[in-house]
C-alpha cells in the first residue's frame, strides 16, 4: 500500500485535498480509517462502501496484533476502526482505546451467532465493544506423502522426526499457546514456571525448524515445501485447496479458539460512518462475499445457513462441538505477565 510522504510545509494543503490517513479539515470526516490484518479483506468491498456511502475507505495493514497494537498507539496516524485478536481487544478495552458501539444503530448485526458473542465475552464480557469478524483454530497442516502416521498431537512437532522440516509460528502468543498445551498448561496460565519451561521446549526445538513463518505457511506447505506446518484453520482450507495431499488436524491436547473482531477507537472522530462500515460487513451477501474471499470460520449465521453443505460440514470451517468444548479463548495477561512474555521472545528470536 503506497503511503504519502509529507514532503514540504507546501504539499499539506494538497494532502488534504486527497484525504490522506492523517486527515485534515473537513475531508476527514467523510473518510474512515481501517487498522486490519493483511490480506484480511476482500478488497472490492471496500470499493462497494465506497460507491453505497460516499465515505472514502484509507486501509492500514499490521502482520501480528502486537505490530498493530504499536503502530496504533505510535499515534502517527489516526485509526477510526481496528480488527485485531482478541487478548489485544481485551487489552485495549481495558486501557480506554475502545469506545462501546451503539446495536441500536445496526441493521444488519442480528446475523451474528449468540454462540460467537458468548465467545466474546472472555474478553468483552459485556459484548458491548467488539463485533465478531472470523474466529477459528490453530492446528497443523502436513503433507500425507511425506508423513504417515497420524497427527493427533503436538507431540510431533517437539520429538525430532521430521527435524528440517516443520513450519513453526512467526507469533509469540501462538507459539507459546501450543507449547504450553502439550505440556498440560492452560494457554492463560500466570505461572512463570510454567512458562519457563514452555521456552526451554520452543529453544530446543530450534535446530530442528525451517522457518517461522505466518501467512507465509500455506503457499510452503501447498507447493511441497515441508512437510508440516502450524497453522490458522482457514489458512489451512486454502492450502488443501490447492494441494490435495495435505490434511489438517486440531491436536488431542486442545488449541486456541481465536476469534478476531472490530472495535471503534477512542480516536474516531465520525462515529456514525465507523458503525455504518461495521453494520455493512454484518450484512449477508457482504459478510459470504469476504467469507469467499478469505474462507476462515465466519460467525454470520445467515452465511453459514446458505453454505454449500459440503464446505459447512469441513471442520475447518464449521469447528464441530468436540473440537471447540478442547478449546481455550486467550485473554489479556498483566502488563508484568505480557513483558514477561516479551523478553522471552526476544530472547528467544535472537538465539
Amino acid at each position: 500500500m503506497k503511503k504519502l510522504k509529507k514532503l514540504t510545509a507546501l504539499l499539506v494543503s494538497l494532502v488534504c485535498v486527497m484525504g490522506t490517513l492523517s486527515g485534515c479539515g473537513e475531508d476527514s470526516k467523510n473518510t474512515l480509517v481501517v487498522f486490519n490484518y493483511g490480506n484480511y479483506i476482500d478488497p472490492a468491498i471496500l470499493d462497494i462502501f465506497e460507491e453505497e456511502t460516499g465515505i472514502t475507505v484509507k486501509y492500514e495493514e499490521a502482520t501480528t496484533p502486537e505490530i498493530l497494537y504499536s503502530k496504533y498507539h505510535a499515534g502517527s496516524i489516526k485509526y477510526d476502526v481496528v480488527c485485531t485478536s482478541d487478548y489485544m481487544l481485551e487489552r485495549m478495552i481495558k486501557e480506554g482505546d475502545l469506545i462501546k458501539f451503539d446495536a441500536s444503530a445496526f441493521e444488519h448485526i442480528d446475523n451474528i451467532g449468540e454462540t460467537y458473542w458468548d465467545f466474546s465475552k472472555a474478553f468483552d464480557p459485556t459484548n458491548e465493544y467488539t463485533i465478531p469478524y472470523f474466529y477459528g483454530t490453530v492446528g497443523i497442516l502436513y503433507d500425507t506423502t511425506k508423513v504417515t502416521e497420524d497427527v493427533d498431537s503436538w507431540e510431533i512437532l517437539f520429538d525430532g522426526s521430521y527435524a528440517g522440516d516443520i513450519i513453526m509460528m512467526n507469533s509469540m502468543r501462538d507459539m507459546y499457546m501450543l507449547t504450553l498445551k502439550y505440556l498440560g498448561y492452560s494457554i492463560n496460565t500466570t505461572n512463570t514456571d510454567e512458562i519457563d519451561e514452555a521456552q526451554k521446549l520452543i529453544v530446543a526445538q530450534k535446530p530442528d525448524v525451517q522457518a517461522y513463518f505466518v501467512d507465509e505457511t500455506k503457499d510452503e506447505l501447498a507447493t511441497g515445501n515441508a512437510a508440516m506446518g502450524v497453522i490458522y484453520s482457514g489458512d489451512a482450507f486454502v492450502a488443501m485447496e490447492m494441494n490435495e495431499d495435505l490434511a489438517y488436524a486440531v491436536p488431542k491436547e486442545g488449541t486456541n479458539l481465536w476469534m478476531d473482531s472490530w472495535g471503534i477507537t477512542k480516536q474516531c472522530d465520525n462515529v456514525d460512518a465507523a458503525q455504518k462500515f461495521l453494520d455493512f460487513l454484518c450484512r449477508e451477501d457482504i459478510a459470504k462475499m469476504n467469507f469467499e474471499y478469505i474462507y476462515y470460520s465466519t460467525p454470520n449465521e445467515a452465511v453459514i445457513e446458505d453454505m454449500d453443505p459440503e464446505v459447512a460440514a469441513d471442520e475447518m470451517i464449521v469447528p464441530p462441538q468436540e473440537i471447540l468444548d478442547n478449546c481455550e479463548v486467550c485473554q489479556m495477561t498483566s502488563d508484568e505477565l505480557l513483558e514477561y512474555y516479551n523478553n522471552l521472545w526476544k530472547e528467544f528470536k535472537a538465539k
